[in-house]
């Protein structure tokens, strides 16, 4: 029996940005969630109406645009999606013993050793209760694909997308034994890890798509690629996977990045803004009950070069003033490497562990380095995040952001 179903939410960040805004982009087919019209941000979801006129995610704003004038535009609703995200994955958990968060909507889950719990039933039935649950429970959809591994269930799922005027159910699942016959729709691009060098290494033997590649027998593909790639890809287009669902570690990192409406230069403004990612990074790590070790500082000069650094600490840390501080010390070392004025602004928190339970603030404390993170650093932040949590994201943040800075996107 297929034991591996990948579950996807359905045009997510659309979907939330209607949520939150049902009379605005709630009641707008032609959707582009990612920045405001005047801004110089990608493009992070389109709705389906919107991807009609080629609009695609990464996309620049401007370019989508363009390409549909009378779409509406909104920034992503960040904390709103890490909700939703938390929320959906609580309800996985209910019906699989093991789910590993893929990305923010995305969620592998290993249902071995269930048959008995369903009693045998069909893994159709499994997964419309739970796309049935995800729905009473958080307001969103999900598709679902499954198969015997991950990589089956990978591309199972795009095949279940209900997408306009396709029929489809929102449930695809691959049976055991079918795999390879499965696979063959497809085009290598369309294959997970083949990427686009890899593309263009095969498209010069003529294979394009996995019937291309099983027409040839594995000496020639070993004469063309080498061992190692060429045994890789003949698993590949067969749907063969050793890859297990792992619940260990649910998120690899968190990142916020910002590009800027007009292109900064001074050292200020850039660490400004960099203070404001940092500070939106960091409740969103409290927000997942998590510690980081690993800072990376990514900065996109004016002619599109794009460079980063990154430092891990001693030990994982939770509140804004230690990352904050490794950050702009990664920002001064690039900026000495390079000074040119700047387009994008990025910081990374990744080496996540789950967070430690809260202690009892110490009246004398023992002083600190700049990097190293105290037990007061942690009580302020779990209380600006209760304060934020009852009174709203602006109600209360660090005095060099109340200075009028770039507008977000």
């Amino acid at each position: 029996m297929p034991n591996v179903l990948l579950a996807d939410a359905d045009a997510f960040f659309v979907a939330v940005a209607r949520l939150v805004d049902p009379e605005g982009a709630g009641r707008a087919p032609l959707l582009i969630v990612g920045g405001s019209a005047d801004s110089r941000g990608v493009v992070c979801s389109a709705s389906y109406e919107t991807r009609a006129f080629g609009v695609r995610s990464a996309m620049p704003v401007s370019q989508a645009l363009r390409l549909c004038p009378r779409a509406m535009c909104v920034p992503v609703p960040r904390h709103e999606c890490s909700t939703k995200s938390r929320q959906i994955r609580a309800i996985l958990h209910r019906f699989a013993p093991v789910v590993e968060t893929a990305s923010i909507d995305e969620w592998y889950m290993d249902l071995s050793g269930t048959e008995v719990l369903y009693g045998g039933e069909p893994k159709e039935h499994t997964a419309q209760r739970i796309r049935d649950a995800v729905r009473e429970g958080s307001g969103l959809t999900v598709s679902i694909g499954g198969g015997s591994n991950k990589l089956v269930a990978k591309l199972a799922v795009e095949v279940a997308k209900p997408k306009p005027d396709t029929g489809r159910t929102g449930i695809h699942i691959v049976p055991d034994g079918a795999e390879s016959e499965f696979l063959t729709r497809f085009s290598l691009g369309e294959i997970p890890l083949v990427g686009p060098r890899f593309q263009e290494r095969l498209k010069r033997h003529g294979m394009v798509t996995v019937p291309d590649v099983l027409a040839h027998d594995e000496r020639t593909l070993v004469a063309w690629l080498g061992k190692r790639d060429a045994r890789w890809l003949a698993d590949r287009v067969r749907g063969v996977d050793h890859g297990k669902v792992s619940g260990d570690g649910e998120l690899k990192s968190l990142s916020r990045e910002d590009t800027f409406p007009a292109d900064l230069g001074d050292d200020a403004s850039l660490e400004r803004e960099l203070l404001r990612l940092v500070v939106r990074a960091a409740a969103d790590l409290r927000a997942e009950g998590l510690t980081t070790r690993t800072v990376t500082v990514k900065l996109r000069d004016f002619d599109f070069t794009t460079r980063q650094a990154s430092r891990t600490l001693d030990d994982g840390v939770m509140s804004d003033r230690p990352m904050y501080e490794t950050a702009r010390a990664l920002l001064r070392r690039l900026r000495a490497a390079r000074r040119c004025k700047a387009r994008l602004l990025g910081v990374s928190l990744s080496s996540l562990a789950p967070a430690p339970a809260p202690t009892q603030l110490a009246f004398f404390e023992a002083a600190a380095g700049p990097l190293t993170e105290t037990a007061r650093d942690r009580t302020l932040a779990h209380t600006v995040d209760a304060l934020r949590e009852r009174y709203g994201d602006d109600v209360i943040g660090p005095g060099a952001l109340a200075r009028r800075a770039p507008a977000q996107r």
